[in-house]
């Protein structure tokens, strides 16, 4: 009996029940023992029918796991996200059996949402969030493993999205953003004068998919353990490659096949600190007021975040400095080598000012894993190629809402 049927014929059984409550009550009398015999009869029989329904549930929802069919309902779908285990993607990949569980569910569901299919498998993007793998597992597997104690590589800090970028998923097409451009004007006209004729002008931001991947080979060794450590160091490492890119393009961008970030965005605003004072600093948020901007942050590279802590306001006595506790005109100052210094005679670094808002990044495709075990090199050592790759594009709603000094001395 499936559960549709089960759950007719609960609810008939509870109809029937409450009839024979509702007639005794509407003449106010008991139940008599024959009614009370049915109507305990009844009882058992709806927890019979509830009994038959979670069971049936159970297995609905295990050979749904077992088959990848698609999930429905937000909260659903965040629990599978949880629920996918990159090592058991690599794993099967290596073994070259078909995934099942949580991640070939979650891999149908994304092809389902997207309505294309993947070239390898999909894994959440929320892996992106974290980050290619030591090709050895000897260093990270001795005798006596201390997974608490690994000592993880210094790493960039990603920011751009951190700091309110607009993120865009389940995208197929080309997407195009309509924008404002101009509006009708008014003007003062004499007695019988003339108005000029103005109207409303549009524009359009436009997203195209643009790829990114990395390609690493994984010792058979290291994808084999099951301890939950090896799964976050692989999940880490293979998601920070391309973590790192993305938010490289969002902050900079503009180079071949990459996405156009803000640095390398026609209309942004220039502003010059050559000379580091305060006065440099409030030209710089005037010139996001004029334009009816909000300035959300600071963001900078750990070079000019040293000037910045290092320099007065003033030659005052008891001045402060330009940043303290990590904040400069009342707003966040976030440093990060993600923001490239401008290459010259000599060097200057870079400090951008704007609304992190405004950056739009547009996601067409999961973090999509491919294992390869048959590559000639690694599998004469027995371990796989493995392929990372993102798909993604990036725009910046209104430019002039960002001001850029790139000339501080470092």
């Amino acid at each position: 009996m499936n559960i549709n049927a089960i759950k007719e014929q609960r609810a008939l059984a509870v109809t029937e029940m409450r009839s024979i409550v509702e007639r005794a009550q509407s003449e106010s009398r008991s139940l008599t023992s024959d009614e009370s015999a049915k109507f305990d009869a009844l009882k058992a029989r709806v927890t019979e029918l509830e009994g038959q329904e979670s069971r049936a549930s159970f297995l609905a929802d295990a050979e749904r796991r077992m088959s990848g069919t698609p999930v429905n309902g937000d909260k659903a779908f965040s629990d599978l996200e949880r629920n996918v285990s990159l090592l058991e993607v690599l794993q099967a990949g290596m073994e070259g059996r078909s995934l099942t569980g949580a991640a070939a569910e979650y891999s149908k569901e994304i092809e389902r949402r997207n309505g294309r299919k993947a070239q390898g498998i999909f894994v959440p993007l929320a892996a992106l969030e974290q980050r290619n793998t030591t090709t050895t597992a000897s260093q990270i597997v001795p005798v006596d493993y201390k997974p608490e104690q690994f000592i993880e590589p210094f790493r960039n800090r990603l920011l751009a999205r951190s700091l309110g970028a607009r993120v865009l998923t389940g995208l197929s097409g080309n997407v195009e953003i309509p924008a404002y451009g101009t509006g009708i004007t008014s003007g003062w006209v004499a007695e019988n004068g003339d108005l000029s004729t103005s109207g409303m002008t549009f524009g359009k931001k436009t997203l195209t998919p643009k790829h990114v991947g990395a390609l690493s080979e994984m010792s058979r060794q290291l994808i084999q353990q099951s301890s939950p450590q090896i799964e976050q160091l692989i999940r880490d490492d293979m998601a920070f490659a391309l973590a790192k890119a993305i938010d490289t393009a969002m902050i900079k961008g503009g180079g071949t096949n990459e996405p156009t970030g803000i640095l390398a965005t026609s209309g942004i605003q220039t502003a010059s600190l050559s000379t580091l004072d305060y006065d440099g600093i409030l030209a710089m948020l005037e010139k996001i007021e004029l334009v009816n901007g909000s300035a959300g942050a600071w963001l900078t590279s750990p070079q000019v975040a040293t000037k910045l802590r290092g320099t007065l306001k003033s030659a005052s006595a008891g001045a402060a400095y330009l940043s303290e506790g990590g904040r400069m005109a009342d707003l966040a100052v976030n440093s990060t080598k993600q923001v490239p210094v401008k290459t010259g005679s000599p060097d200057t670094g870079r400090l951008i000012l704007g609304d992190f808002s405004q950056v739009i990044l547009g996601v067409w495709s999961e973090l999509d894993i491919l294992v390869n075990p048959f590559d000639s090199d690694a599998y004469k050592r027995g371990g796989v190629l493995v392929r990372a790759m993102a798909t993604c594009d990036v725009a910046i709603r209104h430019p002039e809402a960002f001001v850029v000094a790139d000339d501080v001395a470092i």
